[in-house]
């Protein structure tokens, strides 16, 4: 195994992203948002809140409630999230708790169940579900964001569709879909909804689209019949918006940390580069010979869904794993690939060392490491002297990326852990 003292210098480098940003959530809801036609007084309202870590998500789920209180509705908080929080109510609320999203935050309670309804069949019978609590309100408003799926590539990926199939078909609605495996998704998954908006009462969607930077860029209210051919056109915008990587080969990618509020999958394929299914491939997605995690977020409470995606990891990770809540994920999704668990070394620089190894590189000083944070915090990240000298001879990559401040070691503490 190499010496530490082998590694490469790392620079830091930034990058230019999308920046347009939506000043005033809750204005912008205000201005888009008319519910009087829809809303009656007295009109119990279900709004949906993901597990995802969407920004501002708070802000925008209270002023839809202000909306529909204007109107003289009752508007509830529905969580739409699959199996995700371990598949129990009381993990559910827990989840949108830590996104703000409280009774206390957006005016409306949180009322949460994994109770279903069948609301119709495919042609072969299979049941599509929708929360009970949902189908009894007199009305529900869809909240998502649109943006690229972790899983696969279509001309609708995760959005408002998804939300309506697997967020309000709770636990039976996620195993309904992913019983088709790769197909729900490319085949299912869209003729679900179209059956879900012809008999649920929705009453429209609101669709945020992020920018490079993690903030909502666009908030946009479409009505019900306009869902589906609306989220086509804004996953091509989030697709361009979205934060990605710029050196198209990578040895070794050094993930600080993966977490559900961060990806579906932990880290997000489309900038690892890494899919389960070989037959997904993000084209701008680079290519990553191997992939170390060093952490989980807190946020996730355990759930290390997405680790399986890496070819190393560390023992601190191992320790924080909650198997119950990664097992019923993965189970519920049927990729059970999701929750492998990779070697795991006991600190970060022996996990890099042997990341090193695995590559196959023969001489560190010339390795290509990335080095990032999270695949949500990607405008500012390290790169070995290799992708340095790559950046310096690019000048189309120079006139977005740059490098901020000297070269450093990478400096770990008494516990071979890397110092940060």
């Amino acid at each position: 195994m190499f010496n530490p003292s082998s590694l490469p210098l790392m620079y830091e480098v930034e990058q230019d992203l999308i920046s347009n940003k939506v000043q005033n959530v809750k204005d912008e809801i205000r201005r888009a948002l008319d519910l009087r036609s829809n809303v009656k007084p007295g009109d119990r309202i279900a709004i949906t809140a993901g597990s995802r870590g969407i920004a501002n998500i708070a802000d925008v789920i209270a002023a839809i409630a202000d909306e529909v209180k204007k109107c003289g509705g009752e508007p509830f908080v529905v969580p739409a999230m699959g199996s995700h929080g371990g598949a129990t109510p009381e993990g559910q609320k827990e989840v949108l708790a830590h996104y703000g999203v409280t009774l206390e935050n957006v005016g409306a309670p949180i009322i949460s169940s994994l109770e279903v309804d069948v609301i119709g069949h495919l042609e072969d019978g299979t049941p599509i579900y929708i929360s009970r609590d949902a189908h009894n309100a007199a009305g529900i408003i869809v909240v998502n964001r649109v943006k690229p799926h972790t899983d696969f590539k279509d001309e609708i990926e995760s959005g408002l569709v998804k939300m309506m199939v697997i967020g309000l078909g709770k636990q039976k609605g996620a195993e309904s879909l992913h019983s088709f495996l790769a197909d729900g998704y490319h085949k299912m998954l869209v003729k679900m909804a179209k059956i879900i908006l012809e008999k649920a009462k929705i009453i429209c969607g609101v669709a945020i689209v992020e920018n490079g930077y993690h903030e909502p860029a666009i908030i946009r209210v479409i009505p019900p019949e306009k869902i589906i051919e609306g989220e086509r056109e804004l996953l091509k915008i989030a697709k361009e918006y979205m934060a990605r990587i710029p050196f198209k080969e990578i040895d070794l990618l050094v993930v600080n940390e993966i977490g559900k509020e961060i990806s579906g999958s932990g880290m997000d394929p489309n900038v690892t580069g890494r899919f389960f299914l070989p037959t997904e491939h993000e084209a701008k997605a680079p290519q990553t010979k191997k992939i170390l995690v060093l952490n989980l977020t807190p946020d996730t409470e355990g759930n290390a869904t997405g680790l399986g995606l890496a070819d190393l990891t560390t023992r601190r990770v191992f320790d924080r794993i909650d198997f119950e809540k990664t097992f019923v994920n993965c189970l519920t999704s049927g990729w059970v690939e999701a929750s492998r668990i990779p070697t795991f070394l006991p600190c970060d620089r022996d996990a890099i060392l042997i990341g090193l190894r695995i590559a196959g590189i023969r001489d560190p000083k010339k390795t290509k490491i990335v080095l990032i944070k999270n695949t949500l915090e990607i405008d500012r990240f390290l790169i070995s002297e290799a992708l340095k000298e790559e950046l310096d001879q690019d000048n189309e990559l120079k006139k977005k990326v740059k490098v901020v401040g000297e070269a450093r070691e990478m400096i770990f503490d008494i516990l071979g852990n890397l110092a940060r």
